[in-house]
């Protein structure tokens, strides 16, 4: 293929544009966008979340071509180089978005395993499972997908007062809707994503917790050597070393905008030593905790 070009943000968001953009795609009528790059090699900056609803093609990602049909759902992350080949009576909704620029509930979506699974795992495995772990919707469920598609869509197209609440609440529906879609996934790959997923979203909800890894190897149903370099490969982090950032997010929390001590923040988000967590969190947030209640508290 061709050098791959960079899709720009303000092309689809516009100038300092609301960054949420969506877009029917139907096969024969072109250009469907005066930036279209459906069949063109290009990456960007933003997510981009696919959603075939009808006929089938070749999906095109970082020198792999992966067949799709009505029903697959997968999402593109920044700068991962792709374009679409070989359609075939396609119907795709494309949901563009810049996570950095919205004020996602990351921790809550966190919490729910199929929402790791789909939107942190699998474009991490794509190329070592195939695209087998992707999501696939049944006719009925998919139907509902598009219903919520369409009406971004009109929000995106009409511009009414509060359309960006409304674009950011449909975003949400969205994402729950297929992450708890992926919960039900059958596939050998899928379910070993999902295992990573769920793993995730107890350390996101049980951080306090006293966990070794041997723990968190069983609660994965994966040997520890498994389960670190999965771990690894999909979010560059250990388990323990993603629960320690995860306990330090929210001591930092409890520093901005509360009255207790040091210590007593440490031990309430799990750290049973306040000089470790003092070491800890210096090394995460390149500053102390008392210098950063000094700087941030509200």
């Amino acid at each position: 293929m061709a050098k791959p070009i960079q899709a720009q943000g303000v092309h689809y968001f516009g100038d300092r544009g609301f960054p949420i953009a969506v877009r029917a795609i139907y096969e024969g009528l072109m250009p469907h966008h005066e930036h279209d790059l459906t069949e063109v090699l290009h990456y960007h900056d933003f997510a981009e979340l696919v959603v075939v609803v009808k006929g089938r093609g070749v999906q095109h990602i970082d020198g792999t071509d992966y067949p799709v049909a009505a029903g697959d759902v997968f999402l593109l992350q920044g700068r991962q180089k792709h374009a679409f080949s070989r359609r075939e009576n396609m119907v795709l909704f494309n949901v563009m978005y810049d996570a950095e620029r919205l004020n996602l509930p990351e921790d809550e979506l966190r919490r729910i395993p199929g929402y790791n699974a789909l939107f942190l795992l699998e474009p991490s495995y794509r190329h070592r499972h195939n695209f087998t772990s992707r999501l696939h919707l049944e006719r009925t469920r998919l139907a509902h997908a598009e219903s919520i598609l369409h009406a971004m869509i009109d929000e995106s197209t009409n511009r009414s007062i509060g359309y960006e609440a409304s674009l950011s609440g449909y975003l949400l529906e969205l994402m729950i809707f297929l992450s708890r879609e992926y919960s039900r996934i059958g596939t050998t790959n899928g379910r070993a994503l999902l295992r990573v997923g769920e793993l995730i979203g107890l350390l996101e909800r049980d951080y306090t917790r006293h966990w070794r890894l041997a723990d968190l190897a069983a609660a994965a149903h994966m040997s520890e050597s498994s389960l670190l370099a999965t771990f690894k490969e999909a979010t560059g982090q250990s388990p323990i070393d993603y629960l320690i950032h995860l306990r330090i997010q929210h001591a930092a929390e409890q520093l901005c905008h509360g009255a207790r001590s040091i210590s007593e923040v440490a031990y309430s988000v799990g750290f049973e030593d306040s000089n470790y967590f003092s070491r800890q969190f210096r090394k995460t947030m390149q500053t102390s905790p008392r210098e950063y209640r000094r700087r941030f508290s509200v």
